[in-house]
């Protein structure tokens, strides 16, 4: 599985993205696929774009952030984590995610500063000057469900929104992304 995960060229699929941390997709929430265009404010403005989340997220809140590894896998060729990202101003989380990372991809330095889990991905491959391409792939609306609830400090059955996306760097796709924010 998560050799292809990454070979597709048309994107990544939720599918291939959350067996690597739960049990099923039910447990994180009930997504419903959106077209573009479709999400209100401001998860239209967080998510229906090419653009790094980390970037995005920061000028939306105001300030940097941080991130908050929960979980690793390492798996051949693939380093898959699960994580939140945080404002730095006051700790808030503001986005759920998991990133696959096929390591073949990326220049040692990068990798290893991935691993050390310090930074947020899209700070590293921008400071490191990564030539990067993000494709969107499936925007959703999601009921959220008890863990995803919690990470996000809402209540169960709060519609957040989501997206899966694909990075390529350097003209090959890399990374694998679930994206999951709040309002």
């Amino acid at each position: 599985m998560q050799r292809d995960l990454l070979n597709l060229q048309s994107g990544v699929e939720l599918q291939s993205l959350v067996p690597l941390f739960h049990q099923s997709i039910a447990e994180l929430g009930k997504f419903t696929p959106v077209n573009s265009g479709v999400l209100e404010e401001p998860f239209s403005h967080l998510l229906d774009h090419n653009a790094h989340m980390t970037v995005t997220v920061e000028a939306h809140h105001g300030c940097p952030v941080d991130v908050k590894v929960l979980a690793v896998r390492h798996d051949e060729d693939f380093y898959s984590r699960k994580i939140l990202l945080t404002r730095q101003s006051d700790g808030a989380v503001v986005q759920y995610g998991i990133v696959s990372i096929d390591k073949r991809a990326l220049s040692t330095h990068v990798f290893e500063e991935i691993i050390a889990q310090q930074k947020p991905l899209g700070r590293i491959l921008i400071e490191n000057a990564v030539l990067r391409e993000v494709k969107l792939n499936q925007l959703f609306s999601i009921a959220a469900e008890n863990e995803l609830a919690d990470c996000l400090s809402v209540a169960p059955e709060t519609q957040v929104a989501g997206r899966t996306a694909i990075i390529e760097c350097d003209g090959v796709p890399a990374i694998g992304l679930l994206e999951i924010v709040t309002s």
